[in-house]
């Protein structure tokens, strides 16, 4: 069966460019993941893209499984992009090791309008503690995968506060991104403060 991390990064080249730079984290009892750089200047300003690379090698398994299915099951790795110079955001590398390693962990799924929570911030002084999923295909094209794998999907990461944590419990993920964008919230800033939420 085909190596799936090699097509993986080859279509993060292509779809964000060539990294400028990588890191890997290795947790106990469970593949490294490594996390990597994409600068990228344009008409929305100068971003930097954060993509993982690992998670996908092995699908997520169904946590009431009795036996995790070493083929079949969703694959994913996640992205996060953040504005450049604003703020010591290359720090994120290890805490999203860390959210790309928890369904090796944890044994959970990761899907769109989850969210994911550190209990830290995301980075040194950083506003937000938790992140959620948004939907993928926008950025980065799902990679189809010869069957019976399922595609990789790659998932946004949209950084929360924790009042936006709280209030997405209540009112759901879908509630939140309205808000966000009746309100203009650019989540890309890595200072911004929380969407009023009354």
């Amino acid at each position: 069966m085909a190596d799936v991390l090699p097509l993986v990064e080859a279509r993060l080249r292509s779809a964000l460019g060539e990294p400028d730079a990588r890191a890997g984290v290795t947790f106990l009892g469970t593949d490294r993941i490594e996390v990597l750089r994409f600068h990228a200047s344009g008409q929305d300003g100068n971003v930097v893209r954060y993509a993982t690379l690992g998670m996908s090698a092995q699908p997520m398994a169904d946590p009431t499984a009795v036996l995790a299915d070493p083929v079949e099951g969703p694959r994913a790795e996640l992205v996060l992009s953040v504005r450049a110079g604003l703020a010591d955001t290359d720090k994120v590398l290890r805490p999203l090791a860390v959210l790309a390693a928890s369904p090796q962990v944890e044994g959970v799924v990761l899907a769109p309008g989850a969210s994911l929570d550190l209990g830290k911030p995301l980075w040194p002084g950083a506003p937000f503690t938790s992140v959620l999923i948004a939907e993928p295909g926008g950025l980065v094209e799902d990679l189809e995968l010869d069957a019976p794998l399922d595609p990789v999907r790659f998932l946004p990461l949209l950084p929360m506060t924790p009042n936006e944590a709280a209030w997405k419990r209540v009112h759901g993920g879908q509630a939140l991104q309205e808000r966000w964008l009746t309100h203009g919230t650019d989540l890309r800033d890595p200072a911004r403060g929380s969407v009023p939420l009354a």
